[in-house]
């Protein structure tokens, strides 16, 4: 009987072994075919030397200063950028990452806030152009903007429950663009359309009323915490947090962006972290601001540890960006323009200073552990690349994507784009700062060389940024070739998306292209 019976028993085992094996597989490529969460962490005017981690060959004494565990801890899990760009100012760069546009094309090339309103300073000898001053729009209705199918809504459209963060800046008062909800975030915490909080402080409602200034900065949403000692960016965190039980309850993918307030001005302490700094000998603003980072750094640490203990740190990608160069030119403590050396100058310039950023990208199972990529990557960028980790192909978009998935990179994948790819920076605009580099003005950056173009007076600089980091040396008189053929390609460039240029005052004629001067 025992005989008789062993061929059927073998049978029923192999059955069971070949249905837990097909249960483990399906398991298993389900776990590997599942849509990545996406948590892109982006601050506000945080500088390339604005962190512990350090984002050069050499460690700083602004690394020294800084206190950014977190950052570091995402350093060692992920990918660090050393040569990582994004526009001098805000709004340019905001539009750039939704839409995977460079500002030359999309023409929002200054900070938005009220409707048709230019936020230029007059310049002495040039007219400035018509820029789109209403920003970001889901739609073609709203005139001085340019129509974009936003980041966010392809990522609903492909499943993701989509969260906003703090700072929008994407939009006008009054138009679509300024709710985030309007641009494919299911969920907008504190999101409008201002670029900056009226306050960083509870006790004082995060509103402007302190300054006498509008309710146009006054920070929405957050009304349980008015009167409290809660500083803006742990509310945000607070917030993020909360809002993303709702997925990871219901098991779905979810997409945050985590667009902190911090570290624009004003510059207001944040009272957990202040003294250490003020212990130091930091002067009182430059201490507040130290401060404002830890709080930031802190803020990302919990987004780290809630991934952790839910269990979704091996399937959630982090990046970390900013979206300027740190603040330099004004209301800060100590020497204008040297808060980001060895980089040159700061926010609003088109040297170093304003707009290489801190980037990091932490890819559980892709990005090797304590990785470098110096090859560089600019703003646009991003749109292509968080569509391929999210696996979204082909998308359909009503403007044309400039930017280039760095998914190689990631991968380990070495190209050799740093020779060939040309970055552009376009700012026909006048901002409120004055100082190095500061103004109206056209930049390509091609290999280590970079050429800055200037409007009031056509003049060129040149410089080799492999042996000038902090672009000392101007190097135009003595390689005019170099010069010549930098300036063909940004003028050919800003041709082909017909750019904005200014027109001289004394004549209204428009100010020549820079491959149409020769390098004085």
């Amino acid at each position: 009987m025992n005989q008789s019976s062993a061929p059927g028993e073998f049978r029923i085992l192999s059955f069971l072994a070949l249905c837990f094996l097909s249960t483990f597989l399906f398991s298993a490529c389900s776990k590997k075919d599942q849509q990545q969460n996406i948590i892109l962490f982006l601050v506000d005017d945080m500088g390339w030397q604005d962190t512990s981690e350090p984002f050069w060959t050499d460690t700083t004494e602004f690394n020294k200063r800084y206190h950014t565990p977190n950052m570091e801890k995402l350093a060692d899990q992920g990918m660090k950028f050393t040569n990582a760009y994004a526009s001098s100012v805000c709004s340019p760069t905001r539009v750039s990452l939704m839409s995977g546009m460079n500002a030359a094309r999309h023409r929002v090339t200054n900070w938005t806030l009220r409707r048709n309103a230019s936020n230029d300073r007059p310049h002495p000898t040039l007219k400035l152009p018509k820029w789109n001053v209403n920003g970001m729009q889901p739609t073609d209705s709203i005139e001085n903007a340019v129509h974009v199918t936003p980041l966010p809504q392809i990522l609903k459209n492909n499943g993701y429950y989509t969260i906003h963060t703090g700072k929008a800046h994407f939009g006008a008062i009054g138009t679509p663009g300024a709710d985030p909800e309007n641009l494919g975030f299911d969920v907008n915490i504190a999101g409008h359309a201002a670029g900056a909080p009226g306050c960083f402080l509870g006790e004082k409602n995060y509103s402007a009323a302190w300054r006498n200034g509008g309710n146009a900065w006054d920070v929405p949403d957050l009304e349980e915490y008015h009167g409290t000692d809660t500083y803006l960016t742990e509310a945000l965190t607070l917030e993020a947090l909360d809002a993303l039980k709702n997925p990871v309850e219901e098991g779905q993918p979810f997409f945050l962006y985590m667009a902190h307030y911090a570290v624009h001005v004003p510059i207001e302490a944040d009272k957990r972290f202040i003294q250490k700094y003020l212990d130091m000998g930091l002067d009182k603003t430059e201490a507040a601001y130290a401060s404002m980072i830890e709080g930031m750094d802190k803020s990302l640490g919990d987004l780290m540890k809630f991934v952790e203990e839910k269990d979704l740190a091996d399937n959630t990608i982090i990046l970390f960006m900013s979206d300027n160069g740190g603040l330099s030119a004004h209301a800060r403590g100590g020497e204008p323009h040297t808060h980001n050396r060895p980089l040159a100058s700061g926010k609003g310039s088109a040297y170093e200073g304003g707009i290489r950023e801190p980037m990091m990208v932490k890819w559980p199972g892709v990005t090797e552990p304590s990785s470098i990529c110096d090859q560089y990557v600019i703003i646009e960028d991003f749109f292509p690349s968080i569509l391929q980790m999210a696996g979204v192909k082909n998308p359909e978009t009503v403007q044309h994507v400039d930017g280039e998935s760095f998914v190689p990179f990631l991968k380990g994948k070495k190209a050799a784009r740093d020779t060939t790819r040309e970055l552009i920076w376009h700012y026909p605009n006048r901002w409120g700062g004055h100082g190095p580099g500061i103004g109206t003005t056209s930049t390509i950056r091609k290999g280590y060389w970079k050429l800055i173009y200037w409007y009031k007076d056509q003049s060129k600089e040149l410089y080799n940024l492999k042996n000038d980091i902090g672009e000392y040396h101007d190097l135009s008189e003595k390689n005019p070739q170099k010069v010549g053929e930098l300036s063909r390609a940004l003028g050919e460039y800003l041709r082909s998306v017909e750019a904005q240029r200014p027109r001289f005052k004394d004549s209204g004629e428009l100010v020549p292209w820079p491959d149409e001067v020769e390098a004085k």
